[in-house]
């Protein structure tokens, strides 16, 4: 007997069922977001959002978006992706009107640091700790360690070419890139160009940005993974712990360092927050000095290390941007030093073009709405939602750049207020790189020195080396396919 009447029970569910998908549908179509240009299906799936990034294209699918619907789509039921610069000067602000969304809790799990976190007080006081050190004087005192870590590097570079016909300019970077920020951070290097030999700590640096891009696109995955073991999940967590342990032990090292020789022997980046949780260890504790530094050693070697090997690569393949960029690093004289780089414009534009297509960190900056809501590009978005905007697509607007997908430095030479607007390889507002400084440092002499060293550097062939190793794989943050990079000199 129907406990429904005269309507049999299948009936009873099945009008259920149908109700419920009539209920979804409206909730779906009475979107905020309805209205804003995108497919169809981004207003009823995250998935395809998180597939791209799962196969770490999702800027370029967001940028095809963005090049068929406008300057404003939608790319998730609850996320929308901006181009035009107005909208994201408006996000991306010092008054912090809009923050860091949870995102980046799932980023960086456990415990925040000083890029991840969405607290703005912890922001605040950590980088008004770290910012003197990091800025242009500050680094006065710490280019001797940057120069020697440079020319060390190039000599590893021919090092190679005299045995092998070609050097890997990715790895060298790499090990470049991690032994300065180890010892401007903590006192001492990690010895990787000394050791000259891959390890645990740069298999870890190479999968972090795609271990946190996968963790932070599926958060829950890992709650189900203490329950149930998932291969991907528990190498990032294990990548993770590794890092953490790199930090520990350069503190101890640092720590021993100031015991064995005074406090100021050896000034750091770090310095002030030393001297902080020395004195107040309830207000700054050891563990927020941990995951700061776990911060420096991924932000500081990954990002430094692709940027320079796609401009080597870039240039080489270049004639007439070579040729130029050597006759004015002719101009230069015997012992140059930083100072005088900073003086060459066409190295500067360079440097410029090569931020501009192969930013470091392509994807997506996810911010908040505040509680208020706001309007970008003619469309209301209410409180809670979130909007970012990526490089990739800033980068690449035709209106924007013309001839956008071209490697151009002269476009530099006279930029318009519109191309400065549209530029953000280093983020923008009070969330800005606090070490793009020391990027540009490095960028300006190993470029400097590679090609003062070497002119006549071509792209080589050998070992099966084509242009295909070099195309990105963009999780969070941007590497070439096969992390490599063969430059041979005739």
């Amino acid at each position: 007997m129907s406990l429904f009447g005269g309507f049999s029970d299948l009936q009873v569910l099945g009008t259920g069922i149908f109700v419920a998908i009539l209920g979804y549908i409206y909730t779906i179509l009475s979107s905020p977001l309805a209205k804003i240009p995108g497919p169809w299906y981004t207003l009823w799936t995250v998935w395809v959002f998180k597939y791209n990034v799962v196969k770490g294209r999702r800027p370029r699918w967001v940028h095809a978006l963005h090049l068929q619907y406008g300057p404003i789509v939608r790319i998730s039921p609850y996320e929308v992706s901006l181009q035009d610069p107005k909208d994201t000067r408006q996000v991306y602000h010092v008054k912090n009107e809009f923050l860091k969304s949870s995102w980046y809790t799932a980023l960086i799990p456990d415990l925040p640091n000083i890029f991840g976190t969405t607290d703005v007080q912890y922001h605040r006081r950590h980088r008004r700790l770290l910012a003197s050190e990091m800025s242009e004087s500050g680094l006065t005192i710490h280019k001797p360690v940057v120069e020697t870590k440079v020319r060390l590097t190039i000599e590893r570079m021919a090092e190679e070419m005299e045995e092998r016909g070609v050097t890997d300019v990715f790895r060298w970077f790499l090990y470049m890139a991690t032994d300065i920020v180890g010892e401007l951070s903590f006192g001492s290097s990690f010895r990787m160009l000394e050791t000259k030999d891959e390890n645990q700590y740069t298999r870890d640096l190479k999968t972090i940005g795609r271990a946190g891009g996968i963790r932070a696109t599926f958060p829950f995955l890992m709650k189900v993974n203490k329950f149930i073991p998932i291969p991907v999940i528990r190498t990032a967590a294990k990548h993770r712990e590794n890092m953490r342990g790199y930090a520990n032990q350069s503190l101890e090292r640092h720590y021993k360092l100031v015991e064995e020789e005074g406090d100021d022997t050896k000034p750091t980046l770090l310095s002030k927050l030393y001297r902080a949780t020395e004195k107040d260890p309830e207000t700054l504790p050891f563990i927020e000095i941990r995951e700061d530094a776990m911060a420096y050693i991924a932000a500081g070697s990954d990002t430094t290390t692709n940027t320079l090997t796609y401009l080597i690569w870039r240039v080489c393949k270049d004639p007439e941007v070579k040729a130029k960029l050597l006759a004015e690093l002719q101009t230069l004289p015997g012992s140059f030093e930083d100072n005088d780089l900073k003086k060459l414009p066409y190295l500067d534009h360079v440097i410029q073009e090569t931020l501009r297509l192969h930013t470091a960190v392509p994807s997506g900056l996810p911010r908040t709405v505040p509680p208020e809501g706001t309007t970008m590009s003619g469309y209301f978005i209410p409180g809670g939602y979130t909007v970012s905007a990526q490089s990739y697509s800033m980068h690449r607007n035709p209106e924007v750049y013309p001839d956008p997908l071209k490697y151009d430095p002269s476009r530099w030479e006279n930029p318009t207020k519109a191309m400065k607007d549209a530029f953000v390889a280093f983020g923008g507002g009070s969330r800005i790189c606090i070490g793009l400084h020391l990027a540009k440092m490095e960028l300006r002499l190993a470029t400097a020195r590679f090609f003062t060293r070497f002119p006549n550097s071509k792209v080589s062939q050998k070992e099966g080396f084509t242009d295909d190793d070099m195309d990105p794989i963009m999780f969070f943050l941007l590497s070439p396919k096969s992390q490599r990079c063969l430059i041979e000199a005739c």
